[in-house]
């Protein structure tokens, strides 16, 4: 981009250099039809330089603000989903089954306590009272997953909605199982790929933005929670948008 602007800068200062020329050495009858076919080139281009600087200032600026909605959505998926595995004890692959959970399920609330009783076994082997350890597990009540999580929000029932930039657009959300040491570990990942959060925008710009790779941007071409190739809930934008664990 800034050899695109120095080149304009020098072919502007060339053109100014020629209304000069045309003013001092061109007869007078053609001078005004060359002054403004000139100043036009000049006018032209200095508009394209401005251009070049300020379209990727707005580019980010929208860029960033469409993020912040897209990430608020893939907040509320997450949210739900560790609900939904700490309940079922997997993550699904399915919006429709995710908000039905979240407006039944309900979550067991329960208490562990330290405590000891006599070891039977023991106490007979050594004909006195001997006690062991053990650990209590009291149910105290139930309370309501969308409660819990959305309290009087509705808004878990358009969470699969992308709702910037191409119209209609859901996100892709996934699920299954990684295996580790032969334990088979719950996964998930829901994702929207730049192209579409951006779809109207410079395609230059997008083309651009796909390829990041910063501590301080969203690497890749899409923006996601969670991962089907390794164990991690995160998602890939940076802190500047908020948490991603």
């Amino acid at each position: 981009m800034w050899n695109f602007i120095l080149i304009t800068v020098a072919v502007i200062l060339l053109t100014i250099g020629l209304v000069k020329l045309v003013d001092k050495f061109i007869p007078a009858k053609f001078k005004p039809v060359l002054n403004i076919v000139l100043w036009v080139l000049i006018a032209f281009l200095g508009y394209q330089t401005y251009m070049s600087i300020y379209t990727p200032i707005l580019f980010n600026q929208e860029k960033t603000k469409r993020y912040a909605e897209v990430i608020k959505n893939l907040k509320d998926i997450r949210d739900s989903q560790l609900a939904y595995k700490q309940v079922n004890g997997k993550f699904t692959d399915s919006f429709d089954e995710l908000v039905k959970f979240i407006e039944n399920g309900r979550y067991t609330i329960i208490q562990r306590r330290d405590s000891s009783i006599i070891d039977q076994e023991m106490t007979k082997r050594f004909g006195v009272d001997t006690f062991k350890d053990i650990v209590i597990v009291d149910t105290l009540g139930h309370v309501s997953v969308k409660d819990s999580l959305f309290k009087n929000s509705t808004r878990y029932k358009t969470m699969m909605n992308v709702s910037v930039g191409k119209e209609g657009a859901k996100f892709e959300l996934k699920a299954g199982f990684l295996e580790e040491s032969d334990i088979k570990i719950p996964v998930f990942e829901a994702s929207v790929k730049k192209n579409v959060i951006l779809f109207d925008q410079d395609p230059d710009m997008i083309a651009q933005e796909n390829q990041v790779v910063s501590v301080d941007g969203v690497n890749g071409d899409a923006l996601k929670v969670g991962s089907m190739t390794e164990v991690n809930t995160n998602g890939n934008w940076p802190k500047t948008y908020g948490s991603n664990e």
